[in-house]
């Protein structure tokens, strides 16, 4: 397997030295507005990821990013591709995804066959990554076909990531879904870390508060994701940032 590339070397060495991240999440169909990123930047965020499930093309990914580094935004862009509709040239890093969880083999490897080698032609950093649904799923559980780890149940999660790990994958993305009722659980998060050593562990879905978002990486999480909130509350949102760098 290729060793890791540029930006997720520098994502790891950040967690090596004892810190957690934030992942701000934009979708390109109604993107957060380029001054709202700027902030987020300036406030310590470490990557943008950027991606949709529906009505997305890579040009308006291109356009996007674009308009981002018009502004002087230098954020790493990582694709969070909802199908191969995401991939675009401009962006730093892809979240080469597998989703394990889904009963459609499209979702598990046929849309990763079919992207394969446009993400080499394009030079694009790949992040090997399994992504897990859980709860309620949102718009990405539905189009993906998932079948999430029941909310009741979540020590189920523990075995996707120990497989997830056995199969090489250096990141794993637990997903409750954007804008999800029910964030994704702690305990989701520990079960994940408990039976995994050497992977990038992301929560995401459904975070709203600070104290929340620091229980998930005082649980094990290495990274959080924010994506709705910061659509319809910035300040909350940079609140989170915030709880989440402070040590």
């Amino acid at each position: 397997m290729a060793k890791p590339g540029r930006v997720e070397a520098a994502l790891r060495r950040k967690v090596e030295a004892g810190e957690k991240l934030f992942f701000l999440l934009s979708d390109p169909e109604k993107p957060l507005d380029v001054e709202v990123v700027a902030r987020f930047e300036e406030s310590g965020a470490d990557a943008l990821l950027i991606g949709g499930s529906l009505n997305v093309t890579p040009y308006d990914i291109d356009s996007y990013i674009s308009a981002l580094r018009e502004h002087g935004v230098k954020l790493p862009t990582i694709l969070f591709p909802g199908g191969l509709n995401n991939v675009a040239r401009s962006a730093d890093a892809i979240l080469f995804m597998s989703l394990l969880n889904s009963l459609d083999s499209y979702w598990l490897i046929g849309a990763q066959v079919s992207a394969a080698l446009l993400v080499k032609r394009l030079g694009l950093e790949a992040i090997p990554t399994a992504y897990i649904i859980v709860g309620h799923g949102g718009a990405a559980g539905h189009i993906g076909r998932a079948q999430p780890v029941p909310l009741e149940n979540v020590y189920i999660v523990a075995a996707y990531a120990a497989a997830a790990e056995l199969l090489g994958f250096r990141a794993i993305y637990l997903e409750a879904g954007s804008g999800s009722p029910h964030p994704i659980p702690v305990e989701a998060v520990r079960h994940a870390r408990a039976v995994t050593e050497d992977i990038l562990l992301i929560a995401g879905g459904g975070i709203k508060s600070p104290e929340y978002a620091r229980s998930l990486v005082d649980s094990g999480a290495d990274a959080i994701v924010v994506g709705t909130l910061a659509e319809t509350n910035p300040e909350k949102a940079l609140g989170i940032l915030e709880r989440v760098k402070k040590r």
